[in-house]
């Protein structure tokens, strides 16, 4: 044995030290399994009880890697950052799949906060079970088929990161399902419901106190329209989408009236029938999806708001659909993404109107009920062919037919035009009065 320093001793030559930290009296050993070094302490004072305490570890360590166990485990929140600092990483350098922010949100909102002290090689089938049940029983609800294999898939990236260091193997390595309950009916807006969100999105921008507050509302009405239009899936796939991601088209149309002008001639209103095709990516990829005259307005007001484009331009977004211009489009004049508080105030919106919860259902209605009422009114109101309408939601054909068998699915006259649908939205101007604020009411109250 040679010794280097008092604090310092060579146990075995090259496989196994000794040594004090500064200011510590416990003595730490580091040790060489599989020509790598492991640190541990050995939680020993006295010099000879740390030796044989250092011995033992480093015997255990050669056990445990010749039965095929981790020589050393790491808590799960250690694990879990160093897994979402990779999936950053990709996403950095445009390796990473848009998939990834959902499973990095899922780690830090949920898996951290319930598992981050447990050790990585504790957790298997029956401790994410225990998780996933204690989770339904907080919040009442249990958890879809959906939602659970992309919880697996993001717990995967974790125990991925684990094996790759050597912190667990592939054979204690858990294996995860998405078996759950049947599917049932997903909250939706009842098409009456429907034009009161959109009628009463107006008073609740200019009830707004502050210019900040009154644009994160302007914001999120322009977010919920798109949805609604255009039936994309919330998140990613329109909160990160581009100025140069946008096309516009036209298809001008005229519409012979029965009424004569004052010089006995039949009245003829011409309409230049605007759409644009955007090209979106999320949880399918890449594809293209249709936005109408709803989606047009939406991109006209956020034009003007952030850069003060004038609507009476003959063409007010030329200079920003250009493929040069990597701007978001839904963010605030300074450039901030508000994706981290737009579900909390469309939870607090729906709640102070009384449409929070689906009467059908009794389930919480969220950005994604806006995506079940497009596809209900696409099929029985717009006719849209259910093959075209998979395409425009980046859905399977299958997905559709078991989430809306219970509508007659007939051939469309227009594709995706959507007319019948806004006519219906427009119909009833009236509709905002039968969920009046409760905290306008309050407000009033107070005031009188």
């Amino acid at each position: 044995m040679s010794i280097k320093r008092k604090d310092t001793h060579q146990l075995i030559h090259r496989n196994l030290t000794l040594y004090q930290r500064e200011h510590s009296a416990v003595w730490q050993c580091r040790y060489k399994v599989d020509n790598k070094w492991i640190r541990s302490t050995t939680k020993e004072t006295n010099y000879d009880l740390a030796v044989n305490r250092a011995k033992e570890l480093l015997v255990e360590a050669e056990i445990r890697k010749r039965s095929g166990i981790p020589v050393v485990t790491k808590r799960f929140k250690d694990i879990a950052m160093l897994a979402i600092d990779r999936m950053e990483r990709d996403l950095k350098g445009g390796l990473g799949k848009s998939i990834y922010k959902d499973y990095i949100r899922i780690i830090k909102e949920h898996f951290i906060p319930s598992l981050g002290q447990r050790l990585i090689t504790n957790i298997d089938y029956d401790a994410l079970q225990r998780y996933y049940d204690d989770r339904e029983a907080r919040y009442g609800l249990a958890i879809s088929n959906s939602n659970r294999k992309t919880q697996n898939a993001a717990f995967n990236r974790v125990f991925d990161e684990a094996i790759v260091r050597g912190y667990l193997t592939e054979s204690n390595r858990p294996k995860l399902d998405g078996k759950t309950k049947e599917s049932v009916r997903r909250p939706a807006f009842e098409l009456h419901e429907l034009r009161a969100l959109l009628k009463l999105l107006g008073p609740y921008i200019e009830s707004g106190r502050t210019k900040d507050v009154r644009e994160r509302r302007e914001i999120l009405r322009d977010y919920v329209e798109m949805l609604v239009d255009t039936g994309a899936r919330p998140g990613i796939e329109i909160l990160d989408m581009k100025w140069k991601q946008i096309r516009f088209m036209m298809n001008p149309i005229s519409t012979v009236t029965d009424q004569l002008d004052e010089e006995g001639e039949t009245i003829e209103v011409h309409s230049l029938n605007r759409s644009c095709e955007m090209t979106v990516k999320g949880k399918t990829g890449q594809r293209q999806i249709i936005g109408r005259l709803p989606s047009i307005r939406v991109l006209e007001r956020i034009a003007m708001r952030n850069y003060g484009v004038a609507s009476s331009i003959k063409d007010p977004l030329a200079e920003l659909i250009k493929p040069t211009n990597d701007d978001f489009i839904f963010r605030t004049k300074e450039g901030r993404d508000l994706s981290d508080v737009l579900n909390h105030m469309f939870d607090g919106f729906l709640a102070d109107h009384g449409l929070l919860i689906d009467p059908k259902t009794n389930q919480k209605r969220v950005f994604y009920s806006l995506r079940h009422t497009y596809a209900t009114l696409a099929l029985t109101h717009d006719m849209v062919p259910i093959h075209t309408l998979a395409k425009q939601m980046g859905t399977s054909v299958l997905m559709i037919e078991r989430h809306y068998s219970h509508l007659q699915v007939i051939q469309a006259i227009e594709q995706l035009r959507g007319t019948n649908t806004r006519k219906l939205i427009e119909a009833d101007s009236k509709a905002a009065d039968n969920y009046p604020s409760k905290k306008r009411a309050q407000q009033e109250l107070r005031a009188a």
